[in-house]
């Protein structure tokens, strides 16, 4: 490990302050994913800045019914706050579903939802990659895919973002707050991260020293979510393929609904196709493969040395259909 200068400052803006004048800086939170890419040499920063101090760390609902959640926060507090888990299922499941109870105790709200992807190729620093060395090439391509995208890939890059919380979290429509050094700014949490296209390099849209203070959860719309996770183990295993969805029911009829998938592309799949597929419809078999076919219909598997990823169609029409036959079935039950 190369020597690097460490400090912990007192509030967000010296947090920014002390990142910004310096170009391989880095913000350190839970450090459930930073310490190991300090381990592989993935990152070789001159400057560490603990956060833990720095950035809220509390939970709290405003009047229009906004929960607010400080990005100094825990996971595993986060999954067991009762708010989260009357009003946000989808939240609370998806949290409860990621890494393993040690490492959700270490994991903060800020720092899980830019988690960088566990792409073997990414983190063996032995192989070309563009993710972390820009122009060098993607070794997935034609290596090992089993874990890669089918939507949303371009030639420089087919990782995945490995996040769960994410997943749930585009579905809610969540609200980032940011601060920089050229002051706050919200981002909409469907903006927050990118598809790799020309710059796989950038996982997200966040400017060098800019930093999450919050994110906000409005009031939900819909009566009924849940997170789904399909992997090869039961736990400490990232997703094959995973699908929130939120759904609220109105005189047998599908109304408002919000759908992403995990696991299947470079960031939180927020699924507006299905969406339209099934908005103002009747639930059934039918409509829940239609809904599916017409959000996979551009997806692109990828061959591979070890099978390839054409698996992840069926998975994920499988996943959705299952979902959302509990959630209409539950909501028509009411």
């Amino acid at each position: 490990m190369r020597p690097f200068t460490f400090a912990s400052p007192a509030t967000p803006a010296d947090a920014v302050r002390a990142v910004a004048d310096e170009p391989s800086a880095v913000f350190l939170g839970g450090g459930t994913n930073l310490v190991d890419h300090l381990k592989l040499g993935i990152v070789r920063p001159a400057r560490v800045i603990d956060i833990t101090g720095a950035t809220p760390a509390e939970i709290r609902e405003v009047a229009d019914g906004t929960l607010v959640i400080g990005a100094g926060v825990r996971n595993s507090d986060l999954a067991a706050d009762r708010r989260v888990l009357e009003r946000y299922p989808v939240l609370a499941e998806a949290l409860l579903s990621g890494a393993s109870p040690q490492l959700r105790n270490m994991a903060t709200v800020g720092g899980n939802p830019l988690q960088r992807t566990r792409c073997v190729y990414f983190q063996d620093v032995t192989t070309p990659c563009n993710k972390r060395s820009p122009g060098s090439g993607c070794s997935a391509l034609g290596g090992s895919t089993r874990h890669h995208a089918i939507l949303g890939a371009s030639e420089g890059c087919a990782a995945t973002h490995p996040s769960d919380m994410a997943v749930a979290l585009s579905v809610l429509d969540a609200q980032v707050r940011v601060l920089g050094p050229s002051g706050e700014r919200i981002v909409p949490f469907g903006e927050l991260h990118r598809l790799p296209g020309d710059h796989p390099e950038r996982d997200t849209v966040l400017e060098h020293g800019e930093l999450i203070t919050e994110i906000s959860l409005p009031a939900p719309s819909t009566r009924r979510s849940a997170y789904r996770k399909v992997r090869d183990r039961a736990s400490y295993a990232f997703a094959l393929v995973s699908v929130a969805v939120a759904v609220s029911m109105s005189e047998g009829k599908i109304g408002d609904v919000r759908v992403a998938f995990g696991g299947v592309a470079h960031k939180p799949w927020r699924a507006l196709r299905a969406e339209e597929v099934l908005r103002g419809a009747r639930p059934d078999d039918d409509l829940f493969r239609a809904a599916a076919e017409a959000e996979l219909a551009e997806a692109r598997p990828l061959e591979g040395l070890d099978g390839g990823n054409a698996f992840k169609i069926p998975l994920a029409t499988r996943t959705l259909a299952a979902v959302l036959r509990e959630l209409t079935a539950a909501e028509g039950e009411r």
